[in-house]
């Protein structure tokens, strides 16, 4: 098959392209910037700005990919807040452009989501559950995912919770990556312990994303870890892991950071329509640990 990946250079792209790297598939990977997956994986990588509708339409016109998973996103939450021209033309008319593009064709597309589309009230949800974002990113992605679902094609929504792991290549830090640092370095961390979320090791959701194009499955999937936890509690976990000092580690709540967009209290997934379905099966957070720092 001809998949095409954008965001392909974030951790998740990475993670996924290496899963693809050696199988059957001509894969065609699209980021900002210079390329930072490694020549070795055998795919094709091209510099592509999203936002430029007319270069983004004729480019996957050109490829008419069998798979299209759209991974580039402004996931920043409060960069969304500052500027939301800007994430709403990334995030949503970017999609809508890519979108056009597969409509009339065989393209199945996969769009990639966030746990942040619900407002925090009642966690544990699943993909039945009504949307009801409380900051601007959530409000993106939610008018994307309603996009996606009116794409005369076939298509998925796969949404995660709270991404970890170990980028290939230089990539941002993410919440396991940002602990284990300072903790090694002995600096004294604040985090947040009254936000639930279920943390999801990135190898596990780009092996959901597999499953779901795979297996040519379609609507929307939670694909995420099974143990709901505080950050705080995953901090701890980081701590005893490595054997750092969790003395360095303090719990406070949402109202000790100044954020200009509000976070979701409770979160985290059901999975099972995922498990039944498509088989997905994540690891536990410490042998998630143990894969990502052996």
């Amino acid at each position: 098959m001809k998949i095409l990946i954008t965001g392909s250079n974030g951790l998740l792209g990475q993670n996924l392209i290496q899963q693809l790297a050696g199988m059957n598939h001509r894969v065609i990977a699209t980021g900002m910037g210079a390329q930072r997956i490694s020549p070795d994986a055998g795919i094709n990588y091209v510099d592509l700005d999203i936002t430029r509708a007319m270069q983004t339409r004729k480019f996957i016109r050109q490829h008419a990919p069998d798979i299209l998973i759209h991974s580039a996103a402004m996931t920043q939450v409060d960069d969304c807040e500052r500027d939301q021209e800007k994430s709403l033309l990334v995030n949503v008319l970017a999609t809508e452009t890519m979108l056009d593009a597969c409509s009339g064709g065989n393209t199945h597309f996969i769009f990639l989501s966030t746990d942040f589309v619900f407002d925090g009230i009642k966690g544990n949800y699943s993909e039945e559950d009504p949307v009801n974002p409380v900051n601007w990113y959530g409000q993106t992605k939610a008018l994307a995912e309603k996009k996606v679902s009116e794409y005369s094609g076939a298509w998925a929504i796969a949404r995660t919770c709270l991404l970890y792991g170990v980028p290939i290549h230089a990539s941002r830090p993410n919440i396991i990556s940002w602990i284990k640092s300072a903790l090694e370095k002995g600096e004294h961390i604040r985090v947040l312990n009254d936000q639930v979320r279920t943390p999801t090791n990135v190898r596990d959701f780009a092996t959901g994303i597999r499953l779901i194009f795979e297996k040519g499955a379609r609507g929307r999937f939670h694909l995420s870890g099974k143990e709901i936890m505080t950050p705080y509690e995953l901090a701890i976990t980081v701590a005893d892991y490595f054997a750092f000092d969790k003395n360095l580690i303090e719990a406070v709540d949402a109202n000790s950071f100044s954020q200009l967009g509000k976070r979701p209290l409770k979160t985290g997934f059901n999975i099972s329509k995922a498990q039944q379905e498509l088989g997905f099966s994540p690891c536990s957070l410490q042998s998630g640990l143990e894969e990502s720092f052996k």
